[in-house]
């Protein structure tokens, strides 16, 4: 397919789901879907004239419309002029000269032109053309396009369309048929905006945009990633830890000490929780036996019968079951699934035993001092700004992110400040594509997004 055809029927994927139906809307020269499909005509006018020279657009004589009907359809009225160039074995040319600037031969045609975005399909479904004359006005449509600049939706639609095929691009993202693909565009366009209102309101220094998750629906993502359990249950009763004397260090990150394995990817599954506790038991083990290994949290979906597998789940009912389990196997023995299978749980392959389990207390400043002598701690926040999130420091408004809608179990590893900010640094769970090499950092000081609300970590003998 020509690129100049792609571009229109993605572009009349968008145009189509943001104009009413059935109505006639006057169209500016400038508007992209016109433009292409002004191009369009004139090709097929060149296919179809027995004339030898190629002619070319020199405006818009009579104005443009378009409507939506089992597609776009558009009514342009363009003269044509006579250029220097010969067809030969080539008509498609914007290049070729006018064969004189005034008087001009040329001819004025009506063209209707119906697209079709989701079956790939473009018709011309009238031409009617005037015959050769003199045209004594010329504007030429390069000067025409200078001086009609794009109205503001239309240049955020082509904005959108341009992110949307690179996203599509970098995140192999794969639809069933082009329906789902305008489908998904048209969710991709909606929450281009809503990154843009979080990024207005964001008190840090974040950058909010295009992510991995762009062309999924908030109930979607909320479905496919996040925990509702979380909010919804209380956790199960733990004993208090007992926050050191000693003042904690102005900045410490447990990644720079050994603690900390690579960046997993819980998938399309809301497992969150699983991952969240195995990070945490991750860095007790080696900090009391001095290796760091890799546990299973596919152990925790299909056995931990308390908790919801992708459902979502509770740190604290985990860190019973894996008592109760007798421990975890690593995660090469019991390798990750993203769905819940049947238990194959094995005691004779139990790398990592744990003896109990603690309750962290809210204070930010006790939190930084646990960490820092103890070791990364299970938190549970709200996910608010996470879909979105690509780097720098999160700050929301508490009435955006509030400590009582907690949605996501993820590892706090660290704190310390960028250019005079203070942030905690999270390890999330969906991979090494997602915010700072799948790190997210949240500000510190102001409880953020309930951060401290459900702290936790299990205690190795």
């Amino acid at each position: 397919m020509a690129p100049a055809l792609r571009s229109l029927l993605l572009l009349s994927t968008v145009l189509v789901s943001a104009l009413p139906p059935g109505r006639w809307q006057e169209a500016s020269p400038g508007d992209p879907g016109v433009r292409q499909a002004a191009k369009l005509a004139v090709r097929h006018y060149n296919q179809g004239s027995d004339r030898e020279e190629i002619y070319r657009q020199v405006r818009l004589a009579g104005g443009a419309r378009k409507q939506v009907v089992s597609g776009m359809k558009y009514d342009l009225t363009i003269l044509l002029g006579r250029t220097l160039c010969k067809k030969g074995k080539n008509v498609i040319r914007d290049d070729c000269e006018l064969r004189s600037p005034a008087p001009l031969r040329g001819v004025e045609c009506n063209f209707s032109i119906l697209v079709v975005p989701w079956i790939n399909e473009t018709k011309i479904l009238h031409q009617a053309c005037s015959q050769e004359s003199l045209v004594t006005e010329v504007t030429d449509i390069s000067s025409q396009n200078q001086k009609i600049p794009s109205t503001k939706p239309e240049d955020e639609l082509v904005e959108a369309v341009t992110l949307f095929k690179d996203f599509v691009t970098i995140y192999d993202k794969r639809y069933k048929d082009d329906e789902e693909a305008g489908r998904r565009l048209q969710i991709f366009t909606q929450n281009l905006k809503k990154a843009a209102r979080i990024q207005e309101m964001d008190q840090g220094t974040a950058e909010y945009g295009v992510t991995k998750y762009s062309d999924l629906t908030e109930e979607e993502f909320r479905t496919l990633f996040l925990n509702p359990v979380l909010s919804k249950r209380p956790p199960r009763p733990m004993k208090m830890a007992a926050i050191p004397t000693d003042p904690a260090p102005t900045q410490w990150d447990w990644r720079d000490h050994g603690a900390v394995t690579a960046v997993k990817n819980q998938g399309m599954c809301g497992s969150c929780w699983a991952f969240s506790v195995t990070g945490n038991i991750e860095g007790q083990w080696f900090l009391r036996k001095g290796s760091l290994i890799s546990l299973s949290e596919q152990e925790l979906v299909d056995c931990d019968g308390v908790d919801h597998a992708c459902g979502g789940g509770l740190p604290s009912s985990a860190y019973e079951a894996i008592e109760k389990l007798g421990g975890l196997e690593l995660e090469s023995d019991y390798s990750y699934q993203g769905h819940k299978q049947s238990c194959s749980f094995s005691t004779g392959k139990v790398s990592a035993y744990i003896n109990s389990s603690l309750e962290i207390p809210k204070d930010e400043t006790e939190i930084a001092a646990w960490l820092a002598h103890n070791g990364p701690i299970s938190i549970a926040l709200n996910a608010f700004a996470m879909q979105f999130y690509r780097k720098g420091i999160s700050h929301p408004f508490r009435i955006l992110c509030n400590p009582w809608m907690i949605d996501h179990a993820v590892l706090l590893v660290g704190y310390g400040e960028r250019d005079g900010t203070p942030f905690w640094a999270i390890k999330n769970s969906w991979g090494e594509d997602w915010g700072e090499k799948g790190y997210y950092y949240l500000y510190r000081g102001s409880a953020a997004c309930g951060m401290n609300t459900m702290c936790s970590s299990a205690v190795v003998g």
